[in-house]
């Protein structure tokens, strides 16, 4: 007597569900956080118990009053909107300068033997030593706030994007001297890809430049901006208010960095390819 069974063969048109992975944070994430959150804990602690006086060291919980004060004010959004367009504008006037002109003294050794003893000048000059002569040369308004911050940010973005441009591989552009290559399709096509990580790592040294030029700029006479509140606030010895300010400029640098990580891994994932 034959035996029957319920049970069927899959059929060819049926796949087994892949299982759902797991989301896992990344170490450096978890660690990240721990070491925040431990220092914070710290700084509270330090608060708390008071081993140093409130004036001189707020605590966590003085900073966050001290920001919702000033969030609660409309001289807050004049303060961000003055520091925010000085930064954008000083920032942007750097890459349209410094771009260009380190892809040209990169790539033509002629033109860097002529822009090198000057870029070199002004490189070793302390550029906020110039901030009196733009202040006379340009006025106390918005425009030397802006050349100082352009003057900030220039020279990183020139400097590496020149340093990429001239670390290409010598082997590779007569390699395609040989194949017929000519200089501008060579320059489009090998050049520029090899020098996007140069270029970013320039920008990314340009935030922090620019943010330091915003703050010194606002002291020098500004009617408004964060610096300009921070330079208030520690002559009236506000120093959550001046806490708050600084982790406003430090919040800026930190999420103009986060992007340009995230742009510089889309454009150098060229370089690691997958198989």
């Amino acid at each position: 007597m034959a035996l029957t069974t319920d049970v069927q063969a899959p059929s060819a048109g049926t796949t087994k569900p892949a299982p759902k992975r797991r989301y896992r944070p990344s170490a450096k994430y978890v660690y990240g956080t721990i070491a925040v959150l431990v220092a914070l804990a710290l700084w509270e602690i330090i608060a708390v118990l008071r081993l140093r006086p409130a004036i001189v060291l707020p605590g966590p919980g003085d900073v966050l009053t001290a920001f919702e004060h000033l969030f609660s004010t409309n001289e807050i959004w004049t303060d961000l909107g003055t520091s925010g367009s000085e930064l954008l504008f000083g920032l942007l006037l750097a890459a349209v300068v410094g771009l260009p002109l380190g892809i040209l003294i990169g790539w033509y050794r002629r033109l860097s033997y002529v822009f090198n003893p000057f870029i070199t000048f002004l490189y070793a000059t302390p550029r906020i030593a110039l901030t009196p002569l733009l202040i006379i040369w340009l006025g106390i308004g918005s425009t030397s706030k802006t050349a100082i911050v352009f003057l900030m940010a220039v020279f990183p973005i020139l400097i590496n994007t020149a340093t990429g441009m001239q670390s290409l591989d010598p082997a590779i552009v007569r390699v395609a001297r040989c194949f017929g290559g000519r200089d501008l399709q060579i320059f489009r096509t090998i050049a520029l890809p090899a020098t996007v990580p140069f270029v970013l790592s320039g920008l990314r040294l340009a935030v922090g430049q620019a943010l330091i030029g915003v703050f010194v700029a606002e002291l020098s006479g500004a009617q408004s901006g964060v610096g300009m509140m921070m330079n208030n606030a520690g002559q009236q010895f506000q120093t959550s208010v001046v806490f708050a300010g600084l982790f406003i400029f430090a919040l800026t640098g930190v999420l103009l960095n986060a992007l340009l990580r995230r742009v510089e891994r889309h454009f150098d994932s060229w370089r690691h390819p997958t198989h």
